[in-house]
């Protein structure tokens, strides 16, 4: 099934519908959204583009991302999302590598780049005088057959980060994004046509693909004018509009919850502003949420997925996350919650045999979410994918009642004298300390234990630390083998494009001292 039959069967349903905003402004209702793809579809394959070719996105959040994405889609084709943070020679090598035919950017991209983009056929911007053409509507409607596509088809062309080297083309079907939204009404939230997706958090990520639910139930998708996160902006329009729905990674909530805070919004002020917010992509510490929901009420739902498993792996409901009386709520506040619904999760040893109940091993997934493999790479797919299964490289643990609880990347383990050491309980200790804003724990190659245990500390603004009273407040929680052998005080941890901190950077910045 082609993806664009949903926006079809909206358009049919109720065309004068808000589809489209810019801010608080409406841009397309839904008979004109698909008029629009209709007519780029149109234009798409008069200039010779086959079903299955690749167009690229290298474009900052923008009222027309949707537009380019169905229409490619109209037209049978892939679409390839680029994070618009990276350096134009970082998009061109994933232009390459997808082989990509045309290229959709947005001005300031183009604009901030003294280079271009090239083996293309055409690049277009889509807030530029020459994609006018491209959007003229005709003087009489558009009747474009949608192009069959089989559910197994390649939709959406997604590059990892490629924090340890080039990124991989992770292989979205039809299949894969369907699966992702219907789940998404069985697990995460209910939507209504009454409610706006805001696109604050990249759109070439989680972001943009939480439009299929959305579209599903007939609901109006916002991007901010400032295209970004902004959080006075985003609060307004949610007062605006009504409460608004979002993606977001941790990075981006602890700056909704700070602003909140000091604006001095009560918890009923931000139910007016957000209905819903799902959290993801990066660890979300105990610490942050439990502030989260005192600041801000029950507006947050927690997912697990990767690339490879678009946004479906776990979550923790609303629920579950306010659910202070629970017997377990401690415990269950640190996992990252239940298989969602399309998908079963294992814990495996390196042999992939399942381990018993509370061991750490690999986190495993199956079901009609996993990517069929990576572009043009057998051998990592070969790699990943084993017998049906995902193999996440995420280190994990899975409690009597299915609660996954996460520790670590695989590579971010350390073993420190044989033991195996879990950052993520580390830092989430450190995080408890008075006058810190953020953690990371590394190994660090040592002669006589293999690796010891370094804790990067970021002080919040204002504050020194004490880097005693940090030890102290780590053997009071943690073994003592566990607790760092020694502390940095930095002023900010490094980070990719999508928030994640970098620690092969951090490990690496070790290395070079010693």
């Amino acid at each position: 099934m082609n993806l664009a039959y949903l926006l079809q069967r909206q358009a049919l349903r109720d065309p004068e519908r808000p589809a489209i905003l810019n801010g608080a402004q409406t841009v397309a209702n839904y008979g004109q959204w698909a008029q629009r793809c209709q007519h780029l579809a149109t234009q798409f394959q008069a200039a010779g583009l086959q079903p299955g070719d690749r167009v690229a996105l290298f474009m900052r959040n923008h009222v027309r991302y949707l537009e380019v994405v169905f229409a490619a889609w109209w037209a049978g084709l892939a679409v390839v999302p680029i994070n618009a943070k990276l350096h134009l020679r970082e998009a061109q090598w994933i232009i390459d590598n997808a082989q990509a035919r045309w290229a959709f950017v947005t001005g300031d991209i183009a604009s901030e780049n003294n280079e271009s983009l090239s083996g293309l056929e055409r690049v277009i911007e889509v807030d530029g005088r020459k994609a006018d053409a491209l959007w003229q509507w005709p003087e009489s409607p558009v009747n474009t057959p949608i192009t069959e596509r089989r559910a197994d088809d390649l939709a959406w062309l997604f590059y990892t980060s490629g924090t340890t080297g080039r990124p991989k083309g992770v292989m979205i079907t039809h299949r894969n994004l369907l699966t992702m939204g219907l789940g998404y009404f069985c697990d995460v939230d209910t939507v209504s046509a009454q409610d706006t997706i805001a696109y604050a958090a990249p759109m070439s990520h989680g972001a943009g693909i939480y439009a299929i639910p959305h579209l599903m139930a007939g609901a109006r998708h916002m991007v901010p004018p400032s295209g970004g996160l902004d959080p006075t902006e985003l609060f307004a329009l949610g007062q605006q509009i009504g409460p608004l729905s979002m993606f977001a990674a941790p990075t981006i909530v602890k700056r909704l919850v700070e602003h909140a805070e000091a604006a001095g919004f009560s918890v009923d002020a931000c139910g007016q502003t957000f209905k819903t917010i799902v959290y993801g992509g990066a660890p979300m510490y105990a610490a942050d949420i439990q502030r989260a929901l005192r600041v801000m009420g029950p507006r947050f739902v927690q997912i697990f997925g990767q690339g490879e498993s678009p946004m479906v792996g776990t979550v923790l409901s609303r629920q579950q996350l306010q659910d202070t009386q629970h017997a377990k709520y401690s415990q269950r506040l640190a996992s990252v919650g239940l298989a969602q619904t399309p998908v079963r999760i294992r814990v495996t040893d390196t042999q992939g045999h399942d381990l018993p109940l509370g061991e750490v091993g690999e986190v495993v997934i199956q079901g009609d979410s996993v990517m069929a493999g990576y572009w043009r790479n057998p051998e990592a797919t070969t790699q990943a994918i084993q017998q049906g299964w995902l193999f996440t490289g995420d280190m994990g643990c899975l409690d009597v009642d299915g609660f996954l609880t996460l520790k670590d990347r695989s590579k971010d383990m350390i073993i420190s004298g044989g033991s195996n050491i879990y950052p993520r309980e580390i830092e989430e200790v450190l995080l408890h300390a008075p006058g810190v804003a953020e953690a990371a724990v590394v190994g660090a190659p040592d002669a006589e234990w293999g690796e010891v245990v370094v804790a990067f500390v970021v002080p919040q603004t204002g504050q020194e630390l004490d880097t005693a009273l940090l030890d102290k407040l780590c053997l009071e929680e943690i073994a003592r083998f566990k607790r760092p052998k020694r502390y940095e005080i930095v002023a900010s941890l490094p980070k990719n494009n999508y928030g994640k901190v970098l620690k092969t950077e951090l490990r690496q910045r070790l290395a070079r001292a010693t």
